[in-house]
């Protein structure tokens, strides 16, 4: 970690932030207030984890309102609800990521003049379509 305390503008540049952002997150309630040093925000080890952990939830998906209901629940229970409704986002996500990549990696390999004509990809893409989830939610 830090050997000691870091200013806005430092922690903002570890993580490729500009400062508006860290004042932003204090401001929702996502990252607690710094301390201030002569007027200035000093941050400690315990809000550069927390801004990594912020960070790492943006990167997967998360909105901040579900970052901050993570991070301001009650006990474990109501924090893994929170968890288990964004892994199963994250599943269907991979899913259709899966799906497309599927789809790119025929065409790239594909000598067909027109590849959506090409009786390959038709069923990839049929098969795509066939495991997409219906409005319920549940596989069509």
């Amino acid at each position: 970690m830090t050997a000691s305390p870091m200013r806005i503008g430092e922690l903002a540049e570890r993580f490729g932030l500009a400062t508006h952002v860290l004042r932003h997150w204090e401001a929702m309630g996502l990252l607690t207030p710094a301390a201030r040093v002569n007027g200035r925000r000093v941050y400690t080890d315990d809000h550069v984890v927390r801004v990594a952990t912020i960070v790492r939830a943006k990167a997967g998906g998360m909105s901040l309102e579900r970052i901050g209901r993570i991070l301001r629940a009650s006990g474990p229970g109501e924090r893994r609800e929170v968890l288990r409704r964004q892994h199963a986002e994250l599943e269907r996500r991979l899913a259709e990521i899966s799906a497309s990549k599927r789809l790119i990696e025929h065409v790239l390999e594909c000598d067909a003049e027109d590849f959506t004509r090409c009786p390959e990809y038709r069923r990839v893409v049929e098969s795509g379509i066939a495991a997409e989830p219906d409005a319920c939610g549940g596989l069509a």
